[in-house]
């Protein structure tokens, strides 16, 4: 369930399934916050790379969107072998965010 927590929309089911495992819920709702925040950043990168294409300076903003998709692979990895060997992975702004919840 954990492995599912950091699959994209797929987080709900750990949520919705195992509700009295607080660990797994822990792992869902970041996984969820995680998610919303993987997307507002390719969107944010989207509209930069459209900008940066209309001023004609090359392909700047496919580079950036590239290594975010990376770096955003990496992160999901990461989170899911930490929640796998029984430990969190804190991400600063985003955790405290999913604390709330």
């Amino acid at each position: 369930m954990i492995v599912l927590a950091y699959l994209g929309i797929l987080a709900v089911i750990p949520l919705v399934v195992e509700k009295d495992d607080k660990e797994v819920q822990w792992h869902a709702k970041h996984g969820l916050v995680l998610l919303a925040a993987d997307i507002a950043l390719l969107i944010l990168l989207a509209i930069f790379g459209a900008i940066v294409s209309f001023v004609d300076i090359g392909c700047t903003g496919c580079i950036l969107q590239w290594i975010a998709s990376i770096v955003i692979f990496v992160v999901h990895i990461l989170a899911m072998v930490k929640g796998l060997n029984g430990q969190r992975l804190i991400i600063p702004g985003l955790s405290e965010f999913a604390d709330r919840f």
